[in-house]
Parts: structure tokens; C-alpha cells; sequence
């Protein structure tokens, strides 16, 4: 059992909604909590470690992107039972609206490159995730997405997340 199952205390997770063009960065998690699912790139702060850091160090780990955190979109708990009603994990997670940095390739030419906790990582249209049977996500992940294409929208921050 992993320090992660069934701790003492919340731990602090970060989530990226990266954008590039019109698609969502995904990942398939290889590991629980949510092994099997897609969902956003991230995992749990390090000691010693600022959000924006951490958000930064796991969307590189788990898929060789070097990306931009811009504001924080969203915070909120990811509670899992087990089967006697013990919390199994805990999760605080701050979502984050990032881009990816230039260097890393221009459209489909950003290179994905799964490794660590993640067996894929993918570019997904925006349009078209809700319902989607490729990409089955979470409602909160779909709320998160949707939050993040409306903000860089609305701030402008969409075009240059084009390149």
C-alpha cells in the first residue's frame, strides 16, 4: 500500500488543463486512484514545492511537455471510500490553465511522451469531449476543461495557446 491509500491527512495535488489549437491534453492513468481513466496530467506537491512548480514538474514527468501554468481555474476535493466507508484517498487539487511552451513543438508536433503514473497521453478536440466514447471523462474533468477553454476564450489567452 502506498502512502497515498488511506492517509493520516489531505494530500495537495495539481491538475493542468493544457490547450493547444483547439484540443485538451489527456492522459490515461496506470495507477489508482482513477487507474484505466483519462483525466487531466498531475499528481501530488512535493515538499518544499509551489504549486506552479509542482504543475510544471508532473505534466513534464507524465508526458515530456514543458508547460506554462496562466491562473488557476479551480480547487476542489477528490474523496474515495473503500468498501467499509474508510477514506482510501484524499485529494485537495488545484487545476491550473496552462500552455505549452514553444519549444516544445508546434500543433500535432508536440511530441507526446507517456512515462511515469500515466500508460498514454493524448491531444483531444475540445468540442465534442462530453459524451465522448474515445475519452470518457469524469463530469468534474469536463467542468474543469470547460472552465479553462471558456477562460482562455474570454482572456485571449486562446490565441496564444494557437501558435
Amino acid at each position: 500500500m502506498s502512502q497515498r491509500e488511506y492517509p493520516l491527512s489531505p494530500i495537495v495535488g495539481v491538475g493542468a488543463v493544457v490547450l493547444l489549437g483547439n484540443s485538451v491534453l489527456l492522459v490515461r492513468r496506470a495507477q489508482a486512484p482513477l487507474a484505466g481513466e483519462w483525466s487531466l496530467p498531475g499528481g501530488a506537491v512535493e515538499l518544499g514545492e509551489t504549486l506552479e512548480d509542482a504543475i510544471v514538474r508532473e505534466v513534464a514527468e507524465e508526458t515530456g511537455l514543458t508547460v506554462a501554468p496562466t491562473q488557476v481555474l479551480k480547487a476542489l476535493d477528490h474523496i474515495e471510500r473503500d468498501l467499509d466507508g474508510r477514506i482510501r484517498f484524499h485529494y485537495v487539487l488545484v487545476d491550473f490553465l496552462c500552455g505549452v511552451d514553444p519549444g516544445d513543438g508546434v500543433g500535432a508536433e508536440a511530441v507526446l511522451h507517456a512515462a511515469t503514473d500515466v500508460s498514454e497521453a493524448r491531444w483531444a478536440p475540445v468540442e465534442g469531449l462530453r459524451g465522448s466514447k474515445e475519452f470518457p471523462l469524469r463530469q468534474r474533468t469536463l467542468d474543469v476543461i470547460d472552465a479553462g477553454w471558456s477562460e482562455a476564450q474570454k482572456s485571449g489567452l486562446i490565441e496564444r495557446f494557437r501558435r
